[in-house]
Parts: C-alpha cells; structure tokens; sequence
C-alpha cells in the first residue's frame, strides 16, 4: 500500500480582481512506503499549499488525499490534526520552533499530539541530529542550521510514516544545506518514513533518484471557469 495517494486533488484560491485561481490540479500521484522523492517548482507554484493539503492543514476543493490507510478527505478538522499528529511529520522552512522552549521541550511537545511525551527517545533524537550537547538551548541561543536540527528531530519524534519537508535547505549556506540534507535522508532512512521534499535548488533536487515536477504534475492551472471551482 502506498504511503500517500493523491486522486483528483484540486484547489484554488480567490485573486484580489475576483478570479478564482486554481493553484493545484493534479490527478495521480503516490509514494511508496519508505520512499524518497523531491519536488520541484519555483515560487508561486504551489508547493507549500500541496504540503499543506497532504498534511491536513489545508482542505481541497475536491480530490481524495489518503496518508496510509486513511482518507484525510473525509475527515473532521480534529479528525486531520490525530492523523497528522500520527502519521505525519513536517519540516517548515521558517522552523516554527516554541522560542521559549528549549530544543528537547520542542521535541517533546511535538509527541504530546501523538503517542505522548517520550522524552528519553526526544533526547536520542537530539543526539542522532547532533545536538546532544545543546539540548538544553532555546532556539535563540542555536545558530540556524542547528535550529534546523531540532525542527529534523521534531519532525520524527512521533515515527511519522511520512515526511514533508517545505524548502528545508533554503536558509542554509552550500555545505550546511548539503549538510541537512543528507542528515534529513538519513533519518528517515533509519525510521523507515518516506520522504516528500520540495525544492528549487539544482543541488538539493540532483540528490534524488526521483524528480517530479509540480507544473507538469498539474493539468490545469490559472483562472478556474464559472462553475468549475
């Protein structure tokens, strides 16, 4: 069984002049169990927004989105947030770490919408990404590839079946994103997830057997017909 199936997604948006814009369009798409696969797509493409329907964050206009064994599509809002908090972990491009929390509270907390708190597999998260010695740092006190780190343990600490990685190397320097990158792989090798990152760097993306590219994945996109939506 696939880890992510996409059947028919669409969604759209509202434009300032009042045209429904339909941003995503796609009708099949899947990842194997413990599979590996970037995306491409520049800016405006709609990357994060399929991210964020995968992830339940965003509901479709239509389409089925299945995690596994279920149907994100058929779900409650609250119903999402325990499939998601089961089954998914995500790796923000800005981070979103609790700023008044140290490294391991933040990867904690993350297990608190899951199986609960475990905090002694949040502390060997933190040493598997490099940070046994810092755990005890706020996000303020750790540079911004270390930050990155704690958002990588975050992401794993519920053993998601799948991860989403939103431009995950965009605020990193050469070595240090080529650093990230393979410690990212690398996890969810050892944890057996499979992997959904979105990029546009040529570097990131050469590192993939496998490349999809979001505007060939889509049918359709721009100004959506009256009744079409």
């Amino acid at each position: 069984m696939p880890v992510l199936e996409l059947h028919d997604l669409r969604k759209s948006y509202r434009t300032p002049s009042g045209e429904t814009q339909r941003v995503i369009d796609i009708s099949r798409f899947e990842i194997g169990a413990g599979e590996q696969v970037a995306l491409r797509g520049t800016s405006g493409s709609g990357k994060t927004t399929l991210l964020n329907l995968i992830a339940g964050i965003l509901t479709p206009d239509g389409g089925t989105i299945r995690v596994g064994d279920e149907d994100l599509t058929a779900l409650s809002e609250g119903a999402r947030d325990r499939v998601r908090a089961r089954r998914i972990g995500y790796i923000f491009q800005t981070f979103n770490l609790l700023q008044g929390y140290t490294a391991l509270e933040n990867v904690a907390l993350g297990m608190m919408f899951g199986a609960g708190a475990d905090a002694d597999f949040a502390r060997k998260l933190l040493e598997r990404v490099g940070l046994g010695e810092r755990m005890d740092y706020r996000p303020r006190e750790l540079s911004v590839g270390q930050q990155q780190r704690v958002a990588v343990a975050r992401a794993l600490a519920n053993r998601p079946q799948l991860v989403l990685a939103d431009e995950p190397t965009g605020n990193l320097d050469p070595r240090h994103a080529a650093e990230a990158l393979e410690l990212i792989r690398s996890a969810c090798r050892e944890q057996q997830a499979a992997l959904l990152l979105v990029s546009h760097d040529p570097a990131v993306l050469g590192a993939f057997d496998r490349v999809e590219d979001l505007e060939q994945l889509n049918r359709a996109r721009g100004p959506v017909a009256e009744g079409s939506a």
